[in-house]
């Protein structure tokens, strides 16, 4: 129920961020910015998983930050300014985005790791529940949804849920408490030191190169399916997430059978498969091919990010654990989505052209150069990191 909820009251508004920002006419920095928020946002990931690890239960951190979120988000749907609209929803990533590594680190800490997939399957599940939302407003209310204001309603109404859930959670004492302090600490970062490590520093290198073409859909393909006129924009992104459900609960299967590092090359080459999909589906004009770059989506997050979450663990000590999966969410959703979310947005800009006043996008052209950095992100990670998690660790 911690994971459904958690991952629910973030699903059902940032998944048609970018067709509203479209709608509002905002231009491309600004809106690479604003949705730059959960990026940015990330950045307190590590500081509220060193509060955790070290002075307050996990459960009652999340209670708080679940509490902060909501309000922050009833402040962003009350906005028509772009100013306000950033500044809420920065603020809202600031508290919602560290539940993330919280959430993995309260899980891991009441089961194995290796079971962790199975529990955060459950978020999955919320992700495509917050599509019952669209479906509620345009079928039963007769309301339009995506690209308006009413899913951060929805978002902030999940959240409290969510918040009078996190109190019956069980107690989840900070493992670090009375331990030395640094300021390192103070601002999380203590897994910084396992980079001594080759490996664990091509990792989270790899890691935060990653996010530059996973960003494109991430953040702006539902700039894509409103431009291609696409209905119920969120629930057609949610079939993604559907089918992630079965790739997820893969993760220990296919971790014990191939190891970590065959199962996160999967995940890069199912990446390439997306936006090949993507470019070639334009390119034959066969929208159908659309919907494998849709799929695959589980497969990529599964393989690639959940099995990096495993990996994390299992190279932090005790004392770090809540940091390492802070640390993970701060590199790749953090500091690597701010900057992919600014460079696929010059991307974008690039092939569209304004001059006539209507956006015309090149996205045949957007989709192939993306396809162009999974190979090579793809071919430097088979070639340069060489470490694997025994099959026993896992």
């Amino acid at each position: 129920m911690m994971m459904f909820f958690q991952y629910m009251t973030y699903a059902v508004w940032w998944v048609p961020l970018a067709a509203y920002l479209t709608n509002m006419d905002i231009g491309t920095t600004q809106k690479a910015l604003i949705l730059s928020s959960m990026a940015i946002g990330c950045l307190a990931s590590p500081v509220i998983g060193m509060l955790a690890d070290r002075y307050f239960p996990g459960q009652k951190v999340l209670f708080v930050l679940n509490v902060l979120n909501s309000i922050m988000l009833f402040l962003a749907a009350g906005t028509r300014s772009s100013e306000m609209l950033f500044v809420a929803l920065l603020l809202t990533m600031l508290c919602y985005m560290p539940t993330w590594g919280l959430t993995s680190a309260i899980a891991m800490v009441h089961s194995p790791s290796e079971d962790f997939p199975k529990v955060r399957a459950f978020g999955s599940i919320g992700h495509v529940a917050s599509g019952i939302f669209s479906l509620c407003f345009v079928k039963l209310l007769h309301v339009d949804f995506d690209g308006t204001h009413l899913p951060f309603y929805c978002g902030a109404g999940v959240g409290l849920v969510a918040a009078l859930i996190n109190l019956t959670l069980p107690d989840t004492p900070p493992a670090g408490k009375g331990k030395k302090f640094s300021f390192i600490d103070i601002f999380g970062l203590g897994t910084v030191k396992l980079m001594k490590e080759r490996n664990f520093a091509l990792f989270i290198i790899f890691s935060f190169l990653s996010l530059i073409p996973f960003a494109m859909y991430f953040s702006y393909f539902s700039e894509f399916l409103l431009n291609i006129k696409t209905k119920f924009i969120a629930i057609t992104i949610n079939w993604g997430i559907l089918a992630e459900l079965g790739f997820i609960l893969l993760v220990p299967v296919a971790i014990r059978k191939f190891g970590l590092r065959k199962v996160m090359i999967m995940g890069l080459i199912a990446m390439l498969i997306r936006y090949g999909s993507l470019y070639f589906g334009g390119v034959i004009h066969q929208p159908w091919m659309f919907y494998i770059g849709i799929l695959i989506h589980g497969l990529i997050f599964g393989f690639f990010y959940v099995g990096g979450q495993i990996y994390i663990d299992k190279k932090s000590p005790d004392e770090l654990k809540a940091q390492g999966q802070g640390f993970i969410f701060l590199v790749t959703f953090g500091l690597g989505l701010l900057v992919a979310n600014l460079i696929d947005g010059q991307i974008i800009n690039f092939f569209m052209d304004n001059s006539s006043g209507t956006r015309i996008y090149d996205w045949n052209s957007i989709w192939g150069f993306t396809a162009i950095f999974s190979i090579i992100l793809l071919v430097a990670f088979a070639l340069l990191f060489k470490e694997d998690i025994p099959e026993k660790a896992v």
